[in-house]
């Protein structure tokens, strides 16, 4: 006992440096995003009073639209996502059919393909279906590039469900439909949430699919936006609206985050057991 806690106290000494670590830049943001542009010359680091949430203000009148303009790309393209995947999982779960193997195996390999090699493919696509130039061409790539994860999570969770429950669902007259949305779904919740925060982050954070196909700068996302706001304040230290900007960009997320972090996890080492 005497040797593990000099051990144990290292341990953790060392999670809670790498931790301050991880989280020193999100925190100098937040102090910067509070500052004048005399207060942040004069107190780099620390605090600096009275703290100026005018900032934020003047970060929404710059970015506000593309805020606007993610929030509503994200919701789309995640329901949708979460829709396919979920049904194409559930199928190659539940069902077997000729070609089921194949097609699966075709799915995990669309996840060893880098994006950039499909990348002017593509464009071509979206090009020929006249999609570019509007918010059509993001749903059609986030939407698809997802699928392939969504699947693979999500039918190990739905393999994982006892034949039992299902075979009581089909006893007491549940159509497929019914079952997977009164039996499965509930118990395999973890995993869409899962999905659906991994997929919020594809989309959200994507910034070279909104420069490709947005020239319209009222269509602009966050990520694209938010260079705008940069160039546009470059030279002017300005610091404290900059950051601001990027402060109200990761809010979505930041709330996302402590709202399924533990369904998360959860979710995460689950299907890390499963087949």
């Amino acid at each position: 006992m005497g040797r593990a806690r000099p051990g144990r106290a290292a341990s953790h000494g060392l999670l809670a440096f790498l931790a301050a670590l991880s989280l020193y830049p999100f925190l100098f943001m937040l102090v910067t995003s509070l500052k004048s542009g005399e207060q942040f010359a004069h107190a780099y680091f620390a605090p600096a009073f009275p703290l100026q949430w005018g900032n934020y203000a003047e970060a929404w009148t710059q970015v506000g639209r593309y805020f606007l303009n993610s929030i509503s790309v994200t919701v789309v393209c995640v329901t949708a996502g979460l829709a396919f995947a979920g049904f194409a999982a559930y199928a190659f779960a539940r069902y077997r059919f000729p070609g089921s193997g194949v097609l699966y195996a075709g799915v995990l390999v669309v996840l060893l393909v880098p994006g950039v090699l499909t990348l002017i493919p593509t464009f071509v696509i979206l090009r020929d279906l006249g999609m570019l130039g509007s918010h059509r061409a993001l749903y059609a790539v986030y939407v698809t590039e997802s699928l392939a994860l969504g699947i693979l999570v999500l039918r190990g969770f739905f393999a994982s469900v006892p034949e039992e429950l299902l075979e009581a669902a089909a006893l007491d007259g549940a159509g497929d439909l019914r079952t997977a949305a009164r039996v499965v779904l509930p118990l395999t919740r973890a995993a869409f949430l899962t999905v659906a925060i991994m997929d919020t982050l594809a989309c959200w954070n994507d910034y070279l699919w909104p420069l490709i196909v947005l020239p319209d700068e009222r269509l602009w996302t966050i990520s694209r936006g938010l260079v705008a706001f940069r160039d546009r304040y470059a030279g002017m230290s300005a610091w404290g609206p900059l950051f601001a900007g990027f402060m109200v960009a990761s809010v979505p997320l930041l709330v996302l985050f402590l709202a399924g972090t533990r369904q998360f996890v959860s979710g995460i080492t689950s299907g890390a057991v499963k087949i």
